[in-house]
């Protein structure tokens, strides 16, 4: 429940009394100025702020704060103190997503530090389904040119004459009702945006980031957990592996009369004499009869994948959402494609997989620069380890390229516009998707377009289709 307090008077009492109710560590003025920029980076965005003493504990939890002298202590009601640190501060102890939250957070630079602290917050709010006080920042502005320990007496003096505020009690108590209830405090999107520092980004791209992400979601719980039926392999290419006899990848399998001096039985020792030369060991050395470890097989056979997508300008047209979707077509597109990458890598791991990225490049202004910077978020591990590309292209050079991955690995080719479009493409496997409507025709066959009833369907087709093309 987030409610508003326009007195002032009372809206002050809120903020100084809440700074008592800290339990990590002990109330120190020392903190207060840090405390009091938590949470005016949090009210600026103009998000209900919770009582200051949760939002010392988070900071805390996460930013650990340097020794000082502890304030006056002072008596609270202690069922609803140990019900908030069973429930509240045990559930953060020992959830995993807050834990990898905080440590996204400490890598973050001080000067960014408040307003990460403020985007977590505010985002574990509505995922828990706490409540906060909607008020000015300017209230917590001005207190934070008013003396610390002047704060913290005001506080203690009002919790010592009138009792504990009723309204901080009424937030406690759904803070302990919230986090009770629920089986983690941070939602995958949000960890997701903290470590890849998108969470201080402007709030435009992080809305159609958190769309994206939350489209992938969907997509990926509609997919079955195996992979299609594969069908006997093809494109098979043989790599070598450098000193294979010497370093046998795997494990040696077999015994032979041939190989190098690292690989010989310890047995074949006891055929060394001391005094006669020449000895057993020579000899058989001689008639290469000794024995090494060896490997039946020393070439490993890898299928090669060089997957395609080619994305047109004119899907500037699909960045618009549809009476009955709740994202918008371009959102559900990146969805789609970044679901797309991570179960090939999943379902084809066995496999050397590279994907390629190509937007059409137009003849004036960048293409798709929006799409492209989100692609780069989205995929920045695949891209990191090389097995993601992101380029831009001119439209009659994506035949040669094609042409030219054909050449060394079995190239998949998606066109994704907003009309059809063809390529003559030597020995590539070509799809098409076209977006022009709700949801998009694809090609499953030369010329023939199927309309599929839904997103995670066009997904299942797609990945049918191409692994069942490997």
């Amino acid at each position: 429940m987030n409610l508003e307090l326009r007195d002032s008077a009372e809206a002050r009492r809120y903020l100084v009394e809440g700074l008592w109710w800290q339990r990590i560590l002990p109330v120190r003025a020392e903190q207060v100025p840090a405390i009091l920029d938590w949470a005016f980076a949090i009210a600026a965005e103009g998000e209900p702020l919770p009582p200051l003493g949760f939002v010392a504990d988070i900071g805390y939890l996460i930013f650990p704060a340097n020794a000082g002298v502890a304030a006056q202590s002072i008596d609270l009601p202690s069922k609803l103190v140990r019900a908030y640190e069973d429930h509240v501060l045990g559930k953060l102890f020992a959830d995993s997503a807050f834990e990898r939250a905080a440590d996204a957070l400490r890598s973050y630079p001080i000067a960014d530090r408040a307003k990460g602290l403020a985007f977590l917050v505010n985002q574990m709010r509505p995922h828990v389904g706490f409540g906060g006080l909607l008020l000015s920042p300017a209230l917590l502005k001005s207190l934070r040119t008013i003396d610390a320990d002047q704060l913290l007496t005001e506080g203690w003096q009002s919790i010592e004459q009138s009792g504990p505020m009723p309204l901080l009690m009424n937030h406690y108590e759904q803070l302990v009702g919230a986090f009770r209830g629920t089986a983690s405090t941070v939602a995958a999107e949000d960890i997701f945006e903290l470590e890849r520092r998108t969470a201080i980004a402007p709030l435009g791209q992080r809305v159609a980031l958190r769309q994206v992400l939350q489209a992938a979601r969907v997509l990926d719980e509609s997919l079955p957990h195996q992979k299609p039926h594969t069908p006997g392999r093809r494109h098979d290419v043989p790599t070598r592996i450098l000193e294979e006899d010497t370093y046998p990848v795997g494990g040696f399998a077999s015994i032979s009369t041939r190989g190098s001096i690292e690989s010989l039985l310890h047995s074949q020792l006891a055929f060394m004499e001391v005094d006669d030369r020449p000895d057993l060991f020579d000899i058989k050395f001689l008639r290469d009869e000794l024995l090494y470890y060896s490997r039946d097989e020393n070439n490993f056979l890898r299928r090669r994948h060089t997957f395609v997508i080619a994305l047109y300008l004119d899907l500037m047209q699909a960045r618009v959402k549809d009476a009955d979707s709740p994202w918008q077509r371009i959102v559900w597109l990146l969805a789609l494609v970044q679901t797309l990458v991570r179960k090939l890598i999943d379902w084809l791991h066995a496999d050397a997989l590279a994907f390629e990225f190509v937007l059409i490049e137009p003849k004036d202004g960048p293409a798709l620069a929006v799409e492209a910077k989100l692609l780069t978020i989205l995929l920045a591990e695949q891209i990191a380890n090389g097995t993601v590309v992101i380029d831009t292209l001119a439209a009659d050079q994506l035949a040669a390229r094609c042409a030219l991955h054909s050449r060394r690995s079995l190239c998949q080719v998606l066109l994704v516009s907003a009309r059809e479009r063809t390529l003559d493409a030597e020995e590539a496997v070509v799809s098409r998707l076209v977006i022009d409507g709700p949801v998009p025709a694809l090609e499953v066959k030369d010329g023939e377009f199927e309309r599929c009833e839904s997103w995670p369907r066009v997904l299942e087709r797609l990945l049918s289709h191409w692994i069942g093309a490997s």
